[in-house]
């Protein structure tokens, strides 16, 4: 059995970059030997990634946001192919982030076995894309099981290994801890915003949710406010946000669960969160807006009825939405008080929340998909 060297793999988003890096943990407990190289974050970093571009200048939001950076992304496509003929890895894996990867792909052209982890989102949207995906990868471990399922209708053969956050979704510390920590009465509610991790969504989002967290504070004032901060982001790009408003707002640094733990509600940006606050089993409302002219590009090519995480894989919405033209403050905070004010709508909520965890499958998602990916590079 030929020994594998050295393997690439690229991700492009904070979400992206914790699942890439628990991936890499997983492959390394079995062969310690290989060397792993590629774009990346913080989290490949500790995983014992060699980073040779990293993530926190890729993030993007919307068209316009692509067509800003696109010399940067023409760069970092050009430096990998180099590096793939320089470096001769074993193989690339790709981890969400379709827009780049899905080209990268096509350019690698199968010179070198190509995985994807993480399934794009093609059965939300573009649909076309499936065609690249099976001309061009070589294996794909999604982590849904609809996922499995919709490319096994497109001829495409995936491995669902279930969800990595089942296990990387964990408080770091007790929640009277917490509490302590950040001198929160355990008689005050706790409401966490966690308004994403990019710079144009905490500019898009975080007004939004403060002046709804304002609304919720006139009918519940013993109430405290977090806001839990991504470590990808400094805290200037809080800070300008919450300086326009007077409410006393605590910025959490990199402790997102430990947040969800002491909140007894959650306004919620779309996207990985909507999944962490499901496992952590808060009640929530999702919040979403963009660039309106990102919106009426984006908005048609949605093909599905939701845009929330938890709400496609429950197949309904359990969890209300306040996208673009809803997402208004007054809205937002009359559906938060709903579930504050109403033990039966929440227990509810907490119902539908506790099925979704439990269809994310069992502990030991990232371990299956390491040894999958190794097995079918040995062979």
């Amino acid at each position: 059995m030929a020994q594998i060297k050295k393997i690439f793999i690229v991700c492009g988003e904070p979400s992206g970059d914790l699942l890439a890096g628990n991936l890499i943990q997983e492959i390394k407990k079995i062969d310690p030997a290989i060397q792993i190289a590629g774009v990346g974050g913080d989290f490949l970093k500790k995983a014992g990634a060699e980073i040779f571009c990293d993530i926190k200048e890729l993030s993007v939001m919307g068209f316009f946001d692509v067509l800003n950076k696109l010399p940067k992304f023409l760069k970092l496509k050009r430096l990998i192919l180099e590096k793939i003929n320089t470096d001769k890895p074993e193989a690339i894996i790709f981890v969400d982030f379709s827009g780049f990867n899905l080209r990268l792909a096509k350019a690698v052209n199968k010179r070198i076995p190509a995985i994807y982890y993480v399934s794009p989102q093609v059965w939300a949207s573009r649909e076309n894309r499936v065609n690249c995906i099976r001309d061009y990868i070589s294996k794909m471990i999604v982590l849904f099981k609809f996922e499995e399922e919709f490319y096994q209708q497109h001829g495409i053969k995936a491995h669902c290994v279930g969800h990595p956050l089942i296990n990387l979704v964990r408080p770091t510390m007790e929640k009277q801890e917490m509490l302590d920590n950040l001198q929160i009465n355990s008689t005050q509610k706790v409401i966490a915003l966690l308004p994403g991790s990019r710079k144009q969504e905490i500019r898009m989002l975080l007004p939004l949710m403060i002046k709804a967290a304002r609304l919720i504070k006139k009918e519940i004032p013993n109430t405290q406010f977090i806001i839990a901060k991504s470590p990808n982001l400094d805290t200037q790009t809080y800070q300008k946000e919450c300086e326009k408003y007077a409410l006393d707002l605590k910025i959490v640094d990199g402790k997102t669960y430990d947040c969800l733990n002491i909140a007894d509600f959650c306004l919620v940006c779309s996207g990985t969160a909507t999944l962490e606050t499901a496992i952590m089993q808060k009640t929530f409302v999702i919040v979403y807006k963009m660039n309106l002219l990102n919106y009426l590009l984006y908005r048609p090519q949605v093909k599905i009825p939701y845009i929330g995480m938890v709400n496609i894989v429950a197949g309904k919405k359990i969890v209300p939405e306040y996208l673009q033209f809803n997402a208004k403050p007054e809205m937002i905070a009359r559906a938060a008080l709903g579930f504050l004010q109403n033990p039966a709508q929440a227990k509810q909520m907490f119902e539908d929340l506790s099925a979704v965890k439990s269809s994310l499958g069992t502990p030991g998602a990232a371990e299956r998909a390491a040894k999958l990916i190794l097995d079918f590079l040995n062979k």
